[in-house]
């Protein structure tokens, strides 16, 4: 259902860079409003003896209904639950 995303950096995999990595992410999947995300992979590769990481992920949606709602419903939701917290 939603595109995956991917971030590359240099390196081995760390904490720090994954966490970093994961925070590009979520920077670019903020505008569609999904409220979960799913890491599907980190992939430690090599190319001409220069190591680099690439993390994969999916936004997901968790709801009720098994119909998606539409990004403003979704937004509107997000923000009833945030007024509800306080």
């Amino acid at each position: 259902m939603a595109a995956q995303v991917k971030v590359m950096f240099f390196g081995a995999i760390e904490t720090k860079s994954i966490q970093k990595a994961v925070g590009r992410i979520l920077g670019k999947l903020k505008p569609m409003n999904f409220n979960c995300l799913e890491v599907t992979g980190i992939v430690a590769k090599r190319f001409l003896g220069v190591p680099y990481t690439v993390v994969l992920a999916h936004s997901r949606h968790i709801q009720e209904s098994c119909y998606l709602d539409g990004a403003d419903e979704r937004q509107r939701s997000q923000r009833d639950a945030e007024q509800a917290r306080g």
